[in-house]
């Protein structure tokens, strides 16, 4: 457990690389095991610690409350803050400044995080840094902020989104942050600003230090398609099968069959099915079958079938992310040439 009580998060991005799964749904509750994304970084906090959430909104922030809820669950109390227009995850914290404890911890909701943040907290507190970082080291940093991290782990250097030849180093921004609310004197007034963007330069500037912090645990960025198969492929392979009902069918890899759903006569390989979904006489591959499916005599591979959808017999779907509700005639042949693995 930490001294800190409170946390706020950023889940006002409306997702539009994860099209047309976030057509009628924020990204932050799309499915990982039949759970809302969110909900795993969530347990982190309260696992932490930590008592207070503030939800900072945006995009379809209704549904997400409905997805979300009071918190109640993990023992949070989750509160809902909401923005007009996006006033980027800086700016949505300055938002709240008002409501916020002296030192509070903050992420960015757009990503899959199954965490330890205990630690972070405490180097933070150890340190005396005004902000300490979440790192994790990606092949291909020029997508997120890249930091260069000194022998002690203070941070000297930090560069969002960097050109190849900025590249500071292998380490990004995850995204979770210790905080000490003094830093948002830096935010203006009700205008957007982003922390990678001009939080963390300016902090720097100052002379005030930023601490790297290793990451532990699960992290994910959420950003396409296969990032969210990826997601939940990990979390049934740490957690296991799930509660769901396999008959006479060949399950290989990491596969998760959800509350209530079905798989009869089939092969399975590396392959979510959500609750209430029934599969029967079929060969998927590297698919993510979201809640309430039905998917009969089909071969799917390296796609998503969103909710509700239904796959005729004799279809053969690869590489294709299949909106909720879509019904696709028997004997069809689809290949949107999506990059879902």
């Amino acid at each position: 457990m930490t001294s800190v009580r409170q946390a706020v998060v950023m889940v006002g991005g409306k997702g539009t690389r994860l099209l047309p799964l976030t057509k009628n749904k924020p990204k932050p509750i799309l499915s990982v095991d039949d759970k809302p994304c969110l909900w795993y970084l969530l347990r982190s906090f309260a696992s932490a610690g930590i008592e207070e959430v503030i939800l900072a909104c945006g995009y379809r922030s209704e549904q997400l409350m409905n997805a979300i809820g009071d918190g109640s669950d993990l023992g949070l109390n989750i509160r809902y803050s909401f923005e007009d227009e996006p006033m980027g995850t800086a700016g949505a914290m300055k938002l709240v400044e008002g409501q916020l404890d002296e030192v509070f911890v903050a992420a960015n909701g757009d990503v899959f995080a199954d965490i330890d943040v205990v630690d972070q907290i405490q180097a933070h507190e150890e340190s005396g840094a005004s902000i300490t970082i979440s790192l994790v080291p990606v092949p291909n940093p020029c997508e997120f902020g890249t930091a260069l991290v000194e022998e002690d782990g203070r941070i000297s250097r930090f560069i969002d989104k960097p050109r190849p030849e900025e590249i500071l180093s292998n380490l990004i921004n995850a995204g979770v942050y210790v905080v000490n609310r003094d830093v948002l004197k830096y935010v203006p007034e009700g205008e957007f600003c982003d922390f990678s963007m001009h939080i963390f330069p300016r902090v720097l500037e100052e002379g005030l230090r930023i601490q790297g912090f290793p990451l532990k645990g699960i992290w994910m960025d959420v950003g396409r398609p296969r990032d969210l198969l990826r997601a939940n492929q990990s979390i049934a392979e740490r957690y296991g099968r799930g509660d769901g009902t396999i008959c006479d069918s060949d399950v290989s890899g990491p596969c998760y069959i959800g509350k209530d759903a079905k798989v009869s006569n089939s092969v399975l390989d590396c392959t979510i099915v959500s609750s209430g979904s029934d599969v029967t006489h079929s060969d998927l591959s590297n698919v993510l079958i979201m809640a309430s499916c039905i998917i009969e005599r089909a071969h799917i591979h390296n796609s998503i079938i969103g909710d509700s959808c239904i796959i005729g017999p004799g279809s053969d779907i690869r590489n294709s992310v299949l909106e909720d509700g879509t019904v696709i005639e028997p004997g069809t042949v689809l290949d949107e040439g999506r990059e879902v693995v």
